[in-house]
């Protein structure tokens, strides 16, 4: 298994994203995706929203995020190639922190071949 942060790359925001990829015989078959808000310790997650209850634009954009969260794993597994992940449309915030942590991820699957 192999796991990479975003830490390194994205670090305008409190907000880092964690990968975990198995692969067995060349072929990715598990990827997992978390986003912390690393200063008050919470995941990112369906409910997020809440703490925007009272700004419409930011519910829509936790609302877009997860579901970029939830589909970004899906998408690396199905085509194996990050060049394949399309981003969700307004959920680029959880596709570049996927990416940043994806290749993170994958680099230290290279530097163990």
């Amino acid at each position: 298994m192999y796991s990479g942060t975003s830490r390194p790359v994205y670090t305008d925001e409190p907000y880092y994203g964690t990968v975990k990829i198995s692969v067995e015989n060349g072929t990715i078959v598990k990827v997992s995706f978390t986003i912390l808000y690393s200063s008050k310790h919470k995941y990112f997650d369906d409910k997020y929203k809440k703490h925007f209850e009272r700004n419409q634009e930011y519910i829509m954009q936790c609302r877009n995020d997860w579901k970029g969260i939830q589909s970004y794993p899906d998408s690396l597994l199905k085509y194996q190639y990050t060049t394949k992940v399309d981003v969700i449309s307004r959920a680029t915030w959880s596709f570049n922190i996927f990416m940043a942590a994806v290749r993170e991820a994958l680099a230290g699957a290279e530097d163990n071949k």
